[in-house]
């Protein structure tokens, strides 16, 4: 069956990426498939490329996949583009896909999620004693939304928390932030109608960020909530900032969405430390995906 692959608009383009995007079609413009190619633009990452493929279920080994794939490949070399990562769950046609078309396994990530709407007495108090506890020297923090002024440049500065966070052998390179960027991020999330918290421990010494917890959840606030990242800065770790702020997190989640069902979380399995809070926290594994990488 003659496949085609044509290029679409994409009107996805922030401070730090922007997106290509391509439709394969039948002879008779059905829709077959589609896929999406980010390109970061941001110092540090300007040699990777992130791949989003997707072939609707009844038309698969059929071709589509390897056309999409082909043409995202190509479009990743004229870039001058080092490295294609792409995501798959475990033992699934895409985790399958990936790995017969010379992608190799470079991560593991298990998602957990805390049921809400399925906490008991125990765990509830549990939780809020974690988030109650004194820690000497720090202050917890929280804001909705875009980062209040007085704060966009420790906030910003305190994003290097996450540099050394374990990525398996990705060549995910460094992400550097700034204030532009981490105002974009904020946007992008108000901009789809999703609404985030963030949580910070406050070094009360000079009144810098120590640390942060980033929580997205629906704009109705119904459904699951998404952690987007938690870290503490290297000068600072040791006192258990993390599962401070998570637990806060927690807390705020549910005094205000109390329609929201679950918090869903992503951790590298060798991120031993936050697999341990986690753990600590109540979040149960639900499946396991695996990053894969392409060497241009």
């Amino acid at each position: 069956m003659p496949i085609h692959v044509t290029a679409l608009a994409d009107p996805d383009r922030t401070p730090s990426s922007h997106r290509l995007a391509w439709l394969a079609c039948g002879d008779d413009g059905a829709p077959l498939g589609y896929e999406f190619l980010r390109l970061f633009t941001k110092e540090g990452q300007e040699h990777l490329a992130e791949l989003t493929l997707h072939v609707h279920t009844a038309e698969r080994r059929r071709g589509a996949g390897t056309r999409l794939l082909d043409t995202a490949v190509a479009a990743a070399r004229e870039d001058g583009r080092r490295s294609v990562v792409a995501q798959a769950d475990a033992d699934t046609p895409g985790d399958h896909f990936l790995a017969a078309r010379g992608f190799r396994e470079v991560l593991g990530l298990t998602y957990a999620r805390l049921a809400l709407d399925e906490l008991d007495a125990g765990r509830t108090d549990a939780i809020h004693a974690i988030a109650d506890r004194p820690h000497p020297g720090y202050r917890l923090l929280s804001w909705r939304g875009t980062v209040p002024d007085e704060l966009a440049r420790t906030f910003a500065a305190s994003r290097r928390a996450l540099d050394d966070m374990p990525m398996g052998d990705t060549d995910y390179g460094v992400v550097v932030w700034d204030v532009e960027r981490v105002l974009a991020a904020a946007k992008a999330v108000a901009d789809r109608g999703d609404l985030l918290t963030t949580v910070v421990a406050v070094d009360e010494a000079d009144g810098s960020i120590a640390g942060f917890s980033e929580l997205v959840v629906p704009g109705d606030g119904k459904g699951d909530g998404l952690h987007y990242g938690t870290g503490v800065l290297p000068e600072h770790r040791g006192h258990g900032l993390g599962r401070w702020m998570k637990a806060e997190s927690i807390r705020l989640a549910r005094t205000r969405h109390p329609g929201l069902a679950g918090l869903v979380t992503d951790t590298a399995d060798d991120n031993t430390h936050m697999r341990r809070i986690n753990d600590a926290l109540g979040y149960v594994p639900t499946r396991k995906a695996l990053e894969y990488q392409l060497d241009l």
